[in-house]
């Protein structure tokens, strides 16, 4: 049979597609024209040797803060310092008018004077009343009256000293000295003012606070507490010289916590409407750099130091309630990983359960991977092929 021209061709046609056909069945994937991989940027788990905190707010409170009362009355003559100075203890800060006092102490002076002489009147009257009791020369009566006259006259110099070291302290308080080292606040009374000594009624003259060391006072919530208990118990945290836990405190305007004290202690009753508990550090403050009354931050150690691994932000996605990574896989396989999280380093979370140091995980492109599909990989840094760096 004799095959016409278009027949041979036609023939010919799919004898030259079959091997397309055969290679098109075992690449099913590539005949549909699907599309490769995502392009991801990738980075290895990192991991630091570090210490989880708790965050609180804080307030500074001196250690002492005293109101400062006149002790004896008068009227005022002097005042011997300016507002918010520093001063020290024994500073003289206020002279009242010293001469009332003068004149008292001088009276009872006198007055031990004369008990003196009474005493040594008596006292000789008493040793001649027992040489002559001896000789029956005066009644037993007798020489009893003039050992009482010397018991009596022996506690009326007792009186009288007494009287006159008052008069004495009056006269020293005429000077009214700083109590502590701290810094000082204005003067509540100006020279030429009558003030009161007499005890419930003293006239505050200023307050004094003390600045180095300050308290800082912060409300733990019962999670933290028991946290921080049970490694104390146990003995995990880094400690003072004084043995007290460390803490770190910053100031509302400072970049992290340049100030590092000690847990001097804490409450001992748990609030029920707030569920915390007050916990009180002291802190060094040589530069007073904490100011009594101010807020600030506090950061509370609640894990030991050790290696811990940590995640770039970016790199974490939200499923609902649940955080977690995309892994890679040694087939370059993006594999969906839970994570549990803890506090943020820096531009790092930390990752208490979930991950290991050391293995890649996706950190950008997160949106374009499909959990148990394959990426093609590069790593931060790296540069794609038009020459720019991955995002």
């Amino acid at each position: 049979m004799k095959l016409l021209p278009a027949a041979i061709a036609l023939i010919l046609l799919g004898l030259a597609s079959l091997p397309f056909l055969l290679a098109s069945e075992d690449q099913p994937a590539q005949a549909a024209g699907a599309p490769p991989p995502p392009v991801v940027t990738v980075a290895p788990v990192e991991e630091r040797e570090l210490c989880e905190y708790a965050l609180f707010t804080g307030r500074v409170e001196a250690v002492d803060d005293v109101q400062l009362r006149a002790r004896v009355s008068g009227h005022l003559d002097a005042v011997h310092f300016q507002a918010g100075q520093i001063v020290h203890k024994g500073d003289v800060l206020f002279s009242i008018d010293p001469r009332w006092h003068e004149a008292a102490l001088s009276a009872t002076e006198a007055t031990v004077a004369q008990a003196g002489v009474r005493f040594d009147n008596a006292e000789r009257e008493s040793k001649r009343a027992t040489e002559l009791l001896a000789s029956r020369a005066i009644s037993a009566e007798e020489s009893e009256t003039r050992n009482s006259r010397l018991a009596e006259a022996r506690a009326g110099v007792l009186s009288a000293e007494a009287a006159r070291n008052s008069a004495k302290l009056d006269l020293e308080f005429t000077q009214v000295r700083s109590p502590i080292d701290g810094q000082v606040g204005r003067a509540l009374v100006t020279p030429g003012n009558f003030v009161s000594g007499v005890a419930g009624s003293n006239t505050v003259l200023t307050t004094i606070v003390s600045v180095d060391p300050v308290y800082v006072y912060a409300d733990v919530d019962e999670d933290s507490l028991l946290i921080l208990r049970r490694l104390m118990r146990e003995q995990a945290l880094k400690l003072d010289a004084e043995g007290r836990v460390l803490v770190e405190i910053g100031r509302s305007d400072e970049s992290g916590y340049p100030h590092v004290g000690g847990i001097e202690s804490i409450g001992n009753h748990l609030d029920e409407g707030t569920g915390s508990i007050p916990l009180r550090a002291i802190v060094p403050n040589p530069d007073g750099d904490l100011v009594a009354g101010m807020f600030a931050r506090m950061r509370v150690p609640i894990s030991p130091t050790r290696m811990t691994p940590l995640v770039p932000e970016q790199s974490l996605g939200t499923d609902q309630s649940q955080r977690f990574v995309l892994v890679l896989a040694e087939d370059n396989t993006a594999q969906y990983r839970a994570v549990k999280l803890g506090p943020a380093v820096d531009t790092l979370r930390i990752v208490r359960d979930g991950v290991r140091a050391g293995e890649l995980i996706v950190v950008n492109g997160l949106q374009r991977v499909q959990p148990g599909k394959k990426v093609t990989p590069q790593r931060e840094g790296e540069q794609t092929e038009s020459g720019s760096a991955s995002h």
